[in-house]
């Protein structure tokens, strides 16, 4: 198991990952997550500015910063990867969030299958706020709706994972690699969805209070929908399933889970 990490300046500990990102990220006690979704995605560089002017709107520092969600063309090659995210985690060495090697903030990076975007882009990001802060944000009671000091309840964002296990080489330690069979799709569901539940356990956090569930694949789920999400106790609050391409060639199968309570989109007009 990976191991946690306190991210102090933050307000929240992540799941250490790889260079890209974190395999996730929970509130520390007197945080939450807010998840803002962009109503139209943003151009990766385009779509920092408005997260910075969000978190200096919000009165956060930048390394509040703790999860992205984004949208590319067409998968990548490993290499082609490697490139893409070195300039992604300049800016988050920039904003002083990626220390001693150590990047925290959670992400998934998907690539649609129909109306892909032209280049890269934003399709929701979070970052945490004090206890305070959401309480006003969700404009009730801080104890009615969860948010006081003394509440059990702690956010927390999974980062997406597909049926690669990263400790492998690729593409050779896909997990059935090339196979497009009912069996296949199987088996790669059955590793995402262990991954899934083993980035939750290390984080510290509620699987049974998950908030949603998101898919990655152009593949049909549906025969997987009780031997397999049901089975995780997923469908309760309903899956949502994004027609999408996991972002390195050869993968076909990714989701990330989150328990965050305050969700808004950004740009929606009256």
């Amino acid at each position: 198991m990976s191991m946690l990490h306190s991210f102090d300046a933050g307000g929240y500990a992540f799941l250490q990952g790889g260079f890209p990102y974190s395999a996730g990220v929970i509130a520390l006690p007197g945080f939450a997550i807010v998840r803002m979704r962009l109503q139209r995605p943003m151009p990766v560089d385009e779509g920092f500015a408005l997260i910075e002017a969000q978190l200096r709107g919000a009165n956060r520092p930048l390394t509040a910063f703790c999860a992205a969600e984004l949208r590319s063309p067409e998968p990548f090659s490993f290499a082609g990867f490697h490139t893409f995210n070195e300039g992604y985690v300049a800016v988050l060495t920039r904003w002083g969030i990626v220390r001693d090697g150590l990047n925290p903030v959670a992400r998934s990076n998907v690539c649609p299958q129909f109306a892909a975007p032209a280049q890269p882009v934003f399709h929701a990001f979070c970052y945490t706020v004090t206890l305070e802060q959401a309480a006003a944000m969700a404009g009730g009671d801080a104890r009615q709706d969860g948010f006081s000091a003394d509440s059990a309840h702690r956010d927390f964002v999974v980062a997406g994972s597909g049926e690669w296990p990263e400790d492998q080489p690729f593409p050779q330690g896909i997990v059935a690699r090339g196979d497009l069979s009912a069996d296949g799709l199987a088996r790669k569901a059955s590793y995402v969805l262990d991954t899934m539940r083993a980035r939750t356990e290390g984080l510290g956090g509620d699987w049974s209070a998950l908030t949603a569930s998101q898919i990655y694949t152009v593949h049909d789920i549906h025969p997987l929908l009780g031997s397999h999400f049901a089975a995780h106790q997923l469908t309760g609050a309903g899956l949502s399933w994004h027609p999408c391409r996991p972002p390195i060639t050869e993968l076909e199968f990714e989701m990330d889970v989150r328990s965050v309570r305050l969700e808004r989109v950004l740009g929606l007009t009256r």
